[in-house]
């Protein structure tokens, strides 16, 4: 389970209608715990996928650009883990926007999720944000759905 603000479920879709019909994308930092994971500040972030250094990546099935897939740049990552450490926190995901698609894991985005890390996902269609779901790998790296609670 993880849970958000609705004044963050809102940045997120925002920035996911803002960036259409590219994939926008952020990390959420907060604390996790026997109740799951809260979200305490939404990062937003550029969308660094550069085709020239991703054409070779496996997952990507040649899907070429913005509007299918994104990246955080590395040092925007390290960043974020340095304010979350000075603050107490963690990093406990990162969100993205699927542009006309559903709000549901694509293969590359299997390929590049990470354990333990939730993942946020906006179906945006025409430029509104529509459905947002969120996903956590199993033991076995497919993902899970989990439950979002925007009482916080």
């Amino acid at each position: 389970m993880i849970q958000i603000s609705p004044k963050d479920l809102q940045k997120i879709c925002r920035q996911a209608e803002r960036t259409y019909p590219e994939e926008c994308c952020g990390i959420m930092l907060g604390k996790i715990g026997d109740e799951g994971k809260t979200v305490v500040e939404v990062w937003e972030t550029l969308n660094a996928w550069e085709e020239e250094k991703w054409v070779e990546f496996p997952a990507s099935g040649g899907v070429r650009g913005k509007e299918r897939t994104f990246a955080i740049a590395p040092l925007e990552i390290i960043k974020a883990q340095k304010v979350a450490r000075d603050r107490q926190l963690q990093i406990i995901g990162f969100y993205h926007s699927h542009p006309d698609h559903p709000a549901i894991p694509s293969e590359m985005d299997r390929a590049i999720a990470w354990a333990v890390y939730s993942y946020i996902i906006v179906s945006v269609s025409e430029g509104k944000a529509l459905e947002v779901r969120s996903w956590c790998l199993d033991d076995a790296h497919q993902f899970q759905e989990e439950e979002i609670l925007t009482n916080v």
